[in-house]
C-alpha cells in the first residue's frame, strides 16, 4: 500500500493561505468521500508556519478549520508584537518581534500534544536549525529520543526567523542538553525532500513510485532586488534592502528536485507568485510579517485561488485516485499550474 506525503513550507503569515486551501480540500474530502485530511496522510513534515499547521494536524484533534482560524488577524498582533527595547533597532540589532505572545498562542493552541502523540504508522518532522552547533536539527517521530517533545515547543523552536524572532532555547534529549534554535527555513524553508528522505528510511519496503507527494508553499516573492545595487550591500543592508532571510529561504530547488525524482502524477506542489494575474486580481503583500486584516483577507483570497486550480487534483491525489500528470506552480503567464 502506497505512502502519502504532506509538506508545508515557512512563510510566516502567509501560513494563512495554507491553511486557507487545505480547510477547503477537508470540506470537499469530507463532502464527498466521508474522509479527512488526517484519514489520507500518513507523514506530515513542516518548517516555521508550516510546523506549526503539520503539528496541529499530526499531534492534536483541531479540525482544519480551528487551524484555518488560528490565522486570524487577532492573533496575528499576538504573534507579531513588536519589539520595544530601548536603543534597539528592531532587526537590525534586536529581533522585530518579541517571542512571547507567539509562545503563548502556540501553548494554548497546541496544549499538552506531544510528538509521540501521533497515530500508529503516521510521522510528523519538524525542521530547526542550531546555531552554535552549525547544524540541521530535524526533530521527527521516527526517532524515540523527540517522542516526549511538547508540540508547541518544537513549533515555536522551528518558527524562530532569525532577525524576526529571538532564538528559541531547548532542552534536547537524550542528555538534556540545551540547543539554540533558530527558523528551519535558514537551512529547509520547503522541508519536501526531508519528507522524501525520511519516508523512504522509515518504510523502506516501499517503493519511490509507491509514495505521493502533496507540497504547498507560501507564496514567493515577486519584489525585484536591485543587483548593481547589491554589490555595495553590508549586512544591514541585506537585511533591510535584500530581505536576507526570504533569500535563504527560497523553495524552487526543493520543488524542482522533488518533481523529478518524482514519478508522474504522484506530486502536487501548490504555489503562486505574489502578483497580479488572471484570477488574482489583488494579490497579497510577500512579507512574511505583514498583519494588516487586509493583507490577511488576501492570503485568505489567494488560498480560495489555489483551491480553485488545485482541489479536484488534490482530493484526487489524497484518496490515491488522480491520474493526472504532476502540477507545480501557478504560471502567471497561462494562469494555470505548470506540467
Amino acid at each position: 500500500m502506497g505512502k502519502m506525503i504532506l509538506s508545508l513550507d515557512g512563510g510566516g503569515i502567509r501560513g494563512a493561505a495554507t491553511t486557507q486551501f487545505l480547510s477547503h480540500v477537508e470540506q470537499k474530502l469530507q463532502q464527498d468521500h466521508g474522509k479527512s485530511i488526517r484519514d489520507c496522510v500518513d507523514f506530515y513534515a513542516g518548517t516555521s508556519t508550516g510546523s506549526i499547521i503539520a503539528l496541529a494536524l499530526a499531534t492534536t484533534d483541531m479540525t482544519m478549520d480551528e487551524i484555518n482560524q488560528l490565522y486570524n488577524f487577532k492573533n496575528a498582533q499576538e504573534i507579531f508584537s513588536e519589539n520595544k527595547g530601548l536603543w534597539e533597532l528592531d532587526g537590525v540589532n534586536a529581533p522585530k518581534f518579541e517571542a512571547k505572545g507567539k509562545t503563548k498562542l502556540l501553548k494554548k493552541s497546541l496544549g499538552a500534544a506531544k510528538i509521540k502523540d501521533i497515530p500508529a504508522d503516521k510521522h510528523i518532522l519538524a525542521v530547526t536549525y542550531a546555531v552554535e552547533k552549525r547544524c540541521p536539527v530535524v526533530i521527527k517521530s521516527t526517532k524515540a529520543k523527540y517522542l516526549n517533545l511538547l508540540s508547541y515547543q518544537v513549533a515555536d523552536a522551528s518558527s524562530a526567523a532569525p532577525t524576526y524572532f529571538p532564538t528559541k532555547e531547548l532542552l534536547l534529549p537524550p542528555d538534556k542538553h540545551e540547543y539554540w534554535l533558530v527558523d528551519g527555513g535558514v537551512i529547509a524553508n520547503n522541508p519536501t525532500m526531508c519528507a522524501i528522505s525520511e519516508a523512504r528510511r522509515v518504510w523502506n519496503d516501499i517503493s519511490l513510485s509507491d509514495m505521493r507527494v502533496l507540497s504547498i508553499g507560501t507564496g514567493f516573492m515577486s519584489k525585484k532586488i536591485n543587483g548593481p545595487k547589491s554589490r555595495k550591500w553590508g549586512a544591514v543592508q541585506w537585511m533591510t534592502e535584500g530581505h536576507i532571510m526570504e533569500v535563504l529561504g527560497d523553495e524552487k530547488v526543493v520543488a524542482y528536485q522533488a518533481l523529478t525524482i518524482m514519478d508522474n502524477g504522484n506530486y502536487i506542489r501548490v504555489n503562486a507568485r505574489l502578483e497580479k494575474q488572471k484570477g488574482l486580481p489583488f494579490p497579497p503583500d510577500d512579507a512574511m510579517d505583514d498583519v494588516s486584516k487586509t493583507n490577511i483577507n488576501k492570503l485568505k483570497e489567494l488560498g480560495d485561488f489555489w483551491f480553485k486550480h488545485y482541489g479536484t487534483a488534490t482530493v484526487e491525489l489524497l484518496m490515491d485516485s488522480y491520474t493526472g500528470d504532476s502540477l507545480d506552480r501557478i504560471e502567471p503567464e497561462t494562469g494555470k499550474p505548470k506540467v
